[in-house]
């Protein structure tokens, strides 16, 4: 009788961050410093894969279980990277200081909308709002209401609005997503106590060096839910999007994108154009319309 060689058990566990070339998997109570199988691709921080125990403390990824969502990042050769998988909020972060920059919360918005992760805004230092800021902010934040985008008012300082902020991250994958300086670290550090700590957990336990980390790392809420937390904007740009999905991204022009003269409609100077026609009708923001054509051009030119 020939010797079959042993069956290899497969566990599930969940990617909690990225340790250079390998991988921080969590199964069970521990954390275990995966490599991953040749030819197998490029996993990502919220990912749910199967993987095997090898010698010496260490395993192996080798597969990686459907996603419901994932975030992309370009990377050095060209193609796209996925940095977050399996989100479903993405919570936009903008406040008074730094001014608000209302374009860059579209273009989060726009990949929300197509890659199917539910958008919530979060006006942080909302304790510093005045008067001087309302006619500036209130008319943009009226906008997104109207069109179901819920707005949060908190501030990570003083604790205001944070137990609804909890709330909406409950039992749910998130991420935090702003511009520099509209304190994300702040709401971070204040929905987990001992961030920095659990980072050094991570690196302990896995006996990995002080460059730990690197493009994002999940947290588990103490009010239950996860939280990615992953620097930068990049995984939010428009290089992954089409002119169409662009379109897409808008929410208020998605039932009017059908009624278009021409299917290849650009929502520019085309001739019947039903979301101009709404525009020019008052049934769509013209602030919001120019930001759209804005963002057009920014691809453009990252196209060239």
């Amino acid at each position: 009788m020939p010797h079959k060689p042993p069956v290899t058990q497969l566990l599930e566990g969940l990617v909690i961050a990225h340790l250079g070339k390998g991988l921080a998997v969590e199964s069970g109570d521990s954390i275990i410093t995966c490599h991953t199988r040749r030819r197998l691709e490029t996993a990502a921080v919220g990912d749910k894969v199967l993987w095997e125990k090898l010698s010496g403390e260490q395993g192996r990824v080798l597969e990686i279980l459907p996603r419901r969502s994932v975030l992309m990042r370009p990377s050095r050769n060209g193609k796209d990277r996925p940095v977050a998988a399996n989100i479903d909020n993405i919570f936009v972060v903008f406040a008074v200081e730094p001014p608000c920059d209302f374009l860059l919360i579209d273009q989060y918005l726009a990949v929300c909308e197509n890659r199917k992760i539910d958008a919530q805004l979060v006006f942080n230092k909302s304790d510093l709002f005045s008067a001087e800021h309302h006619q500036q902010i209130a008319s943009g934040l009226k906008i997104y209401e109207a069109l179901g985008y819920p707005v949060l008012h908190v501030s990570a300082r003083q604790g205001i609005g944070m137990t609804g902020l909890q709330q909406s991250l409950k039992n749910h994958t998130s991420m935090l997503a702003g511009q520099s300086g509209v304190g994300k670290s702040s709401l971070t550090n204040a929905l987990i106590p001992g961030q920095r700590l659990k980072t050094k957990s991570v690196s302990a336990t896995t006996r990995h060096g002080r460059h730990t980390t690197t493009a994002a790392t999940l947290y588990h809420l103490p009010c239950g839910g996860d939280l990615i937390d992953s620097p930068g904007v990049a995984v939010f740009g428009l290089a992954g999007l089409t002119e169409r999905q662009l379109g897409h991204g808008y929410r208020e022009f998605q039932p009017l994108i059908g009624q278009c003269l021409f299917n290849n409609c650009r929502h520019v100077q085309d001739k019947g154009c039903a979301v101009r026609a709404a525009v020019q009708a008052g049934r769509i923001s013209e602030n919001r319309y120019r930001r759209f054509l804005k963002l057009r051009e920014k691809m453009a030119l990252a196209d060239r």
